[in-house]
């Protein structure tokens, strides 16, 4: 007896995966920039939203993973 992959589910994961790889570099690289311009009066809040995505990143890599082993062990 064999048991199939989840296709729907497995697609779903990956798509989780593609986002969170675009603010894992997104995330730092605002983090980085609020830092170099301390001196700005819009220095907290671009600080605040680089923190957010960077959260955000690490949020979306355990669901896309957490779906994607879910499309392969689950029934």
């Amino acid at each position: 007896m064999t048991k199939r992959t989840n296709k729907e589910r497995l697609g779903k994961g990956i798509r989780f995966l593609a986002i969170s790889l675009v603010l894992i570099f997104l995330g730092p690289s605002i983090i980085f920039s609020a830092f170099k311009n301390q001196e700005h009066p819009l220095y907290i809040p671009v600080l605040i939203i680089g923190i957010i995505i960077a959260i955000g990143a690490m949020v979306m890599i355990f669901l896309g993973i957490k779906k994607a082993v879910s499309a392969f062990f689950d029934d």
